[in-house]
């Protein structure tokens, strides 16, 4: 299969040594496809959405189910990211959000994604999950002086337009709340969102979509896709599948050629985590950072980072544009320099685990879930650019009822109509390692303006 990244970062084989799979190392097994299978509905993919899908699908609908994953269900980016379950699906701001699709479009749009932060909670709390809930809410933090005045604006924007709650921080309300750094100068908290553990998460909603009567098969590389006489037949190393309908939900590790009118709709980017040892009371209070509210900062390439339940530090960051091992070590080096550089109490503080993976972006920068109109059968849910815990919970579900026939007759469809429609494609698709060049430059210079 084709990809647009060096294939040690997709190759299913590799280990993840990310801090999360040690506190889960025991997980479930989920054999391989072997033989022919007929279903209703097949899904692409066992991250959060294709799992949430076939929960849903399997639960709430009583459909058959088959889930095709190529390596363990949670390999990809549903089991390595940070653990920030709250807003942000897009990389378009609200404003324009509201400028191109109207004002009622924006609002559904971010209904959606403030009952995306409540879903997880509801499916974790039903399924008996132990997600490590931690935090309340989201914070932004200015990492210059001269970005609080915009990040105050668009908080009274947002609360305005919206309804939305938000808080402004100034420097002395950090360093009360726990959440001193010399280099963040201001914040804006969202009370909308929390911390949890991915692993543990996606682990226990594969355990739920089975537990539910959703089939699940690991270590099944779909190799051909092919529909014919109303049916599609996704083709595997050691058997097929024969469905009605199928879900692509691979996200940022969708295989170029995965279906013939598929490639260059989505733009994987890199993303690189670091963890430090357990940090010591003397050394949180030293710092001055003992809240446990997942945070990032107000660069275009933003550091994300929280104080995990047992201490521990996360500290993460866009950017790198080659996932060969070599230059994600060096990214992984940055990421290392700039936690350092923003929490210098802590510079000698051991990093015990460091790792990458793929977040995906789509050409218009917002969500898609929904139905392929010009490809009968088919439907689509992914592109959460980096923020897909809650809004890939979320698609999930909003595909269950699309490929149910419930939606469009449903009064409580939250689906704004700019994200029902397939990401379109990249114009020049094959130039989208040079966008991507073009924009971290751009981002780079933005940065570091006043």
């Amino acid at each position: 299969m084709k990809h647009l990244y060096h294939a040690s970062a997709l190759d299913p084989t590799m280990p993840v040594k990310s801090w999360w799979a040690e506190t889960l190392p025991e997980v479930a097994t989920y054999p391989a496809l072997s033989g022919d299978v007929e279903t209703e509905v097949a899904i692409i993919g066992g991250g959060y959405t294709g799992l949430s899908a076939a929960y849903h699908l399997a639960r709430d609908h009583d459909i058959g189910v088959v889930v095709l994953e190529r390596a363990h269900p949670g390999w990809g980016a549903s089991g390595r990211n940070a653990g920030f379950c709250c807003m942000g699906s897009a990389r378009l701001p609200w404003d324009r959000i509201a400028a191109r699709f109207g004002i009622e479009e924006a609002r559904r749009f971010w209904r959606s994604q403030k009952h995306s932060v409540e879903l997880v909670a509801e499916v974790a709390a039903r399924e008996g999950i132990d997600i490590e809930k931690a935090g309340g809410g989201e914070i932004t933090l200015a990492h210059l002086p001269s970005r609080a005045r915009s990040m105050r604006e668009e908080a009274s924007y947002l609360d305005a337009t919206f309804g939305a709650t938000h808080l402004f921080l100034s420097k002395p309300d950090l360093v009360e709340r726990g959440l001193n750094s010399p280099r963040l100068y201001a914040g804006v908290l969202d009370p909308v969102g929390f911390g949890l553990n991915p692993w543990k998460y996606v682990n226990g909603l594969a355990a739920a979509a089975r537990a539910a009567g959703a089939r699940i098969h690991g270590g099944t590389e779909v190799l051909r896709w092919t529909r014919s006489s109303g049916r599609h037949e996704l083709l595997t190393l050691a058997g097929r599948v024969r469905a009605a309908k199928v879900l692509i939900a691979t996200a940022a590790y969708t295989p170029e050629d995965l279906h013939d009118d598929f490639g260059g709709r989505v733009l994987p980017a890199l993303s690189s985590i670091v963890v430090t040892r357990p940090l010591t009371r003397d050394e949180i209070r030293l710092q001055g950072w003992s809240d446990t509210t997942p945070a990032c900062d107000s660069r275009h390439l933003l550091h994300y980072f929280r104080l995990l339940p047992d201490g521990r530090f996360l500290f993460g960051g866009r950017g790198g544009l080659s996932a060969a091992p070599a230059m994600r070590a060096r990214q992984l080096a940055r990421i290392e320099a700039a936690f350092r550089c923003y929490f210098p109490a802590w510079s000698d503080a051991e990093i015990t685990h460091r790792w990458s993976g793929l977040v995906c972006l789509a050409a218009d920068l917002v969500p898609h879930v929904g139905a392929w109109e010009e490809q009968p059968g088919s439907y689509f849910a992914l592109c959460y650019h980096g923020n897909g815990v809650a809004m890939g919970t979320w698609s999930g579900r909003a595909a269950a009822r699309v490929i149910a026939g419930v939606s469009e007759k449903r009064e409580d469809d939250e689906r704004a109509s700019f994200i029902r429609r397939p990401p379109p494609r990249f114009p020049l698709a094959f130039l989208r390692p040079l966008y991507l060049r073009g924009a971290y430059l751009k981002y780079g210079i933005d940065d570091v303006m006043p």
